[in-house]
């Protein structure tokens, strides 16, 4: 398989993931009352909800399957590691969400489904615009653990690339010297 070809799969994929996820977070139940009556009109964000669950649950099964076959593949690294990105997400955005619900005086800015995941995805991003931001100790506390966790995620993603690219430097310089007949340096 050429590497051109390699590159829609690993959008694909990791573009079903951010689907997959977005599909969960707006369709989890989250303060619902159980009432008979409120049913029908909620069996399409049950059915959403297990769709989301299905997908990702597929999803996480493929990838450890293809970490398994090929653990040292940078693309499935990265493709691993931004279906973890996915899913810590909406566990983080939920659970801001649900923060601001049972304790309005948490965050500052967030009313809303979409606040929640804006503000998980801002945090993420190490932007911070301000806009919404936690004024709780609860909600700043759990802003703090999301953001270590961010933190080792782009470390972890930046070592990932630089380790493939180093090792494809290498293998480079190696190719090259064996065309070239020169033994290579391996003083430095």
């Amino acid at each position: 398989m050429t590497r051109g070809r390699r590159f829609p799969g690993h959008a694909m994929r990791n573009g079903a993931a951010a689907l997959c996820a977005v599909v969960l977070y707006y369709s989890v139940p989250v303060g619902w009352m159980f009432e008979l009556d409120a049913w029908p009109g909620r069996l399409v964000g049950v059915f959403l909800f297990v769709g989301g669950i299905a997908g990702l649950g597929w999803l996480v099964w493929r990838r450890i399957d293809n970490y398994l076959r090929e653990p040292t593949a940078a693309g499935a690294q990265v493709d691993g590691l931004l279906l973890l990105v996915c899913i810590v997400g909406v566990v983080f955005a939920l659970f801001y969400y649900r923060l601001q619900q049972l304790h309005p005086d948490q965050f500052a800015g967030l009313e809303t489904r979409t606040d929640a995941l804006y503000y998980t995805l801002v945090t993420l991003g190490t932007v911070g615009f301000g806009d919404v931001h936690a004024v709780g100790q609860t909600a700043r506390i759990v802003t703090m653990v999301q953001i270590v966790f961010d933190l080792v995620v782009l470390g972890t993603l930046l070592t990932i690339i630089t380790t493939s690219v180093t090792g494809r430097i290498q293998a480079a310089t190696r190719a090259a010297h064996e065309l070239s007949g020169d033994a290579p340096d391996t003083t430095r």
